[in-house]
């Protein structure tokens, strides 16, 4: 396939776009090249400025579960279009999304939307920091809940340590108050509440993490969490800003049956706009202005067309509960083929992967945590990406990230991809 007129384009966007992009990854840093220009989608498919056909496997990152221009979210939006974009006041349609989403997912009675995943996970440890009246709080390695100051950290040296500043930008008093967990290591967790007695306010965690690949929690690893969350007065925040909505209609706290205090989203409950939210028991939500003294706002806040939108896709989903079955079947028949093809071809490699969240990793290793998946041959992914990009298939420029499944792929799609893997990983 050829992409020159992406080609071009990507030289104008370096002119007047920092890297040429809005956001990092897509500027292919990771894997060589230039990025692919899309013009339209629709269903399972991206169409180029070439006019080439891609099967796609990141779906806009996740939202796009239903596939790419799902009529009635089109519709939805069209017709609120219509009537005005935005208001900067209340509309009935902000509480008929939040009442769909309170009866969807379990554990919470009020929501607050947002406008990315990033802001919900931001406002999330600032009430949480409110309601617990203490300053810490507990990341893990690998896990990505947006570029809010208190998330930019990496590790320092030993398990017990403050985290230092990983972007330039975030200062050493931020940082200090970010405490680094390894993910799926309960003692290090414990080792770090315990040296940080009464001063952690939440452990904050993507319950299945998709952005060191899919990497789903070791048995007992959430449990565990919870455990100590209530033991030492925490507040236990799952991040679902990928998993919200997609790996159940509850979420991964209806998936594992286990309860967080504040819940994150964004992704698939805003239907391929711009929305996030945070959710909560009342005890904690009506500490929010305009109830209580912690303050959050935003001007475009569920705005009519976000809404509209995330309201269609909700109600998608609530009335065809039996999507999350078919995505869990379409994800292990590819999972199942790919393995099948990789190992006829003698390619090192491990595969991860949750209902509709699937990743390769090139190491023989089990991938669960940050080292163990920076372990994989990045080499190799690159001849991966490119050689599947040459037989148009679409998948994240990054071997740190999830592919995600839509319901628009058909066992079609997912014979041709184990095709293109098998023609591909032949000439590793």
């Amino acid at each position: 396939m050829l992409y020159k007129r992406s080609s071009q384009l990507f030289a104008e966007a370096e002119k007047v776009i920092p890297g040429g992009v809005n956001s990092p990854v897509r500027a292919f840093k990771a894997v060589g090249g230039t990025p692919i220009f899309v013009k339209s989608a629709k269903g399972a498919y991206l169409y180029d400025e070439d006019g080439n056909r891609l099967i796609d496997y990141i779906n806009s990152w996740g939202p796009m579960i239903l596939g790419h221009a799902f009529e009635p979210v089109v519709q939805a939006v069209i017709e609120k279009a219509k009537l005005g974009t935005s208001f900067g006041m209340p509309t009935e349609l902000e509480t008929q999304i939040a009442a769909l989403a309170v009866a969807m997912v379990p554990n919470i009675d009020k929501i607050r939307f947002v406008n990315s995943g990033t802001e919900a996970c931001m406002s999330a440890v600032r009430l949480a920091r409110g309601f617990t009246k203490r300053d810490k709080i507990i990341k893990f390695a690998g896990c990505y809940h947006g570029h809010s100051d208190s998330f930019l950290i990496q590790a320092g040296s030993g398990a017990i340590t403050f985290g230092s500043p990983n972007s330039p930008g975030v200062t050493a008093g931020t940082a200090k108050d970010t405490l680094l967990a390894r993910y799926n290591d309960l003692e290090n967790v414990a080792a770090l509440i315990e040296a940080n007695e009464n001063e952690i306010a939440a452990i904050i965690v993507e319950p299945v993490a998709g952005n060191m690949g899919c990497i789903p929690p070791n048995k007992g690893f959430l449990e565990g969490l919870r455990q100590l969350c209530t033991d030492n007065g925490i507040l236990l925040i799952f991040d679902e800003v990928m998993t919200g909505f997609r790996l159940a209609a509850g979420g991964v706290q209806e998936l594992f049956n286990i309860p967080a205090d504040i819940v994150c989203f964004g992704k698939v409950i805003g239907g391929g706009l711009p929305v996030g939210a945070f959710a909560a028991r009342a005890e904690i939500m009506n500490y929010l202005a305009p109830l209580g003294p912690v303050y959050q706002a935003g001007t475009l806040s569920g705005n009519p067309l976000a809404m509209a939108a995330g309201l269609a896709m909700l109600q998608a989903l609530d009335n065809d509960r039996a999507i999350f079955q078919r995505l869990e079947e379409k994800t292990a028949y590819l999972a199942a083929g790919i393995d099948k093809v990789l190992k006829a071809n003698n390619v090192t490699f491990t595969i991860n992967s949750i209902g509709s969240m699937i990743s390769v990793h090139f190491d023989a290793a089990p991938v669960v945590d940050f080292k163990t998946a920076a372990n994989g041959d990045n080499e190799t992914f690159k001849k991966f990406f490119h050689g599947l990009l040459q037989e148009g298939i679409y998948i994240a420029p990054s071997a740190y990230e999830t592919w995600f499944i839509t319901d628009a792929l058909t066992y079609e799609d997912l014979d041709f991809t184990i095709r293109a893997i098998d023609k591909v990983s032949k000439t590793f």
